[in-house]
């Protein structure tokens, strides 16, 4: 039966694991796109399009693809016809997982069981905009009420976090904490770089005029998201490559970047990778978890680039060579004991043997320091998180995983904790129908509520 209660759970373990132990774990998203400005500012959805639609590029790919106009995605067209052309799409999804989530976030936070196709257009429009106007639709009744306890959102090191600072005073039924994400510090090659330097330098009330001082304004950002709870760090790491440099030739590029002078590839690397390890040593002494995020293949499509901007569904998966550059990071961190906890995402799910390989090369003294992440964006499926847990299980610890998190600029996403939580216990169920795991809840039933809450609460340390 379609979205029934015992759906994914294709063994009696399954349903015993998923029911008793995983259900009502409460839900940790420490990696997320959700704007603090928006939670903290509690409004509620105009429509169904706004709480579905709008920001969401994994729907509109599949539009796209199933040959819907622009105008009727992120163009002009109204609300309703852009949901009504979602509702034609959706009949035409079976077999990819944004039709069993788009039925089952209608079900869990509008109650409506109908299916979305054309005939149920209007209905459906009708009931959800009902429940919308509702107090329990803000954005913070939904995290509430979806069991969420702590929400990681992603930001810059410019930025003030006054919404945090605001949230942290006003909310108490979760936390909202702050990651930070340094990629614009990295990106000496891109256009803009010398124009945020400046935003960096007025956050932080000092001068960024030479490469010491950078390294200076970037620590002393860390702090200040330290001091306001941030625990983790984010990179998105789309192309790695590894190389030296010392201090005089580090200003040195600084200087030409500031100046917007052309850079070598050489002189990018060894910028990026002389800035990476000074971070990493950062995190280190806080004792964060840095989170990697590697071999996204970045707007694909320029044209469309040119008329959207980024992240508007025009990504892609790279296969570049990955091994020997993070080898190379990793081990330059360790060498000075200054490696922190750190978990590695790869787009490309070829690259998992590897990763799980190496950061067995790294693990100490911490239970699970370093992680394989879970199945991230074009991975975040069923076969994508299976391929992820019996990559990570053959070659690692499978009880140390820290678990799922949505990486979503959605407020509806939650159900994804409930997806990769059926697919656990269905992996876990089906090991111990091969005989290979003993049919002992004690031990079972701790390994899912670990992976599913307890192993990021005890990891973090929010």
């Amino acid at each position: 039966m379609f979205l029934s209660d015992d759906f994914l759970l294709s063994t009696e373990w399954a349903k015993k694991l998923y029911h008793d132990h995983a259900v009502d774990m409460p839900i940790i998203d420490y990696h997320c796109h959700l704007e603090p400005k928006e939670i903290y500012e509690n409004q509620r959805f105009e429509n169904i399009t706004a709480a579905w639609l709008y920001g969401d590029h994994y729907k509109w790919r599949l539009m796209r693809a199933c040959g819907v106009p622009e105008s009727h995605i992120t163009g002009d067209a109204s609300d309703y016809d852009k949901f009504s052309v979602w509702c034609e799409t959706v009949p035409k999804l079976i077999g990819n997982p944004l039709y069993t989530w788009t039925h089952l976030e209608l079900k869990r936070f509008f109650g409506i069981d109908l299916l979305v196709n054309k005939e149920n257009t209007e209905k459906i429009w009708q009931l959800a905009n009902e429940k919308l106007a509702e107090d329990r639709f803000k954005r913070r009744e939904i995290i509430s009420d979806s069991n969420v306890k702590v929400v990681c959102t992603t930001d810059d090191p410019a930025d003030d976090l006054s919404y945090h600072k605001l949230l942290s005073q006003e909310e108490t039924r979760f936390k909202v904490l702050p990651s930070f994400r340094p990629d614009k510090a990295l990106n000496i090659d891109q256009v803009g770089f010398s124009a945020w330097i400046t935003r960096l330098a007025e956050a932080c009330e000092q001068p960024v005029t030479t490469y010491e001082e950078l390294i200076a304004a970037l620590g002393s950002r860390v702090d200040y998201f330290h001091k306001l709870g941030g625990r983790l760090s984010d990179h998105a790491l789309d192309i790695l490559r590894y190389a030296e440099a010392d201090d005089d030739k580090l200003e040195a590029i600084f200087q030409k970047g500031l100046l917007g002078e052309t850079l070598t590839e050489q002189e990018i690397s060894a910028y990026r990778t002389e800035t990476l390890i000074r971070l990493i040593r950062f995190y280190h002494s806080y004792n964060w978890t840095m989170q990697l995020h590697i071999h996204a293949y970045r707007n694909c499509n320029q044209a469309m680039l040119k008329q959207l901007g980024p992240d508007t569904g025009y990504d892609g998966i790279n296969d570049l060579s990955l091994t020997i550059p993070l080898q190379k990071l990793l081990d330059r961190a360790e060498e000075t004991n200054q490696l922190p906890k750190t978990i590695l995402y790869s787009l490309n799910p070829n690259d998992y043997p590897a990763l799980v390989a190496l950061l067995g090369c790294f693990q100490k003294e911490i239970a699970g320091k370093l992680q394989l992440g879970s199945g991230w964006w074009f991975n975040d499926t069923r076969a994508g998180m299976r391929q992820q847990l019996t990559q990570l299980a053959d070659g690692s610890v499978l009880h140390n995983f820290v678990g799922m998190l949505t990486d979503s600029r959605s407020f509806l996403s939650y159900t994804r904790h409930e997806y990769f939580r059926r697919v656990f216990c269905e992996f876990i169920g089906e090991v111990v129908e091969r005989g290979e795991a003993p049919a002992d809840e004690m031990i079972l039933g701790e390994l899912v509520e670990a992976v599913s809450f307890k192993n990021a609460e005890n990891y973090f340390g929010f």
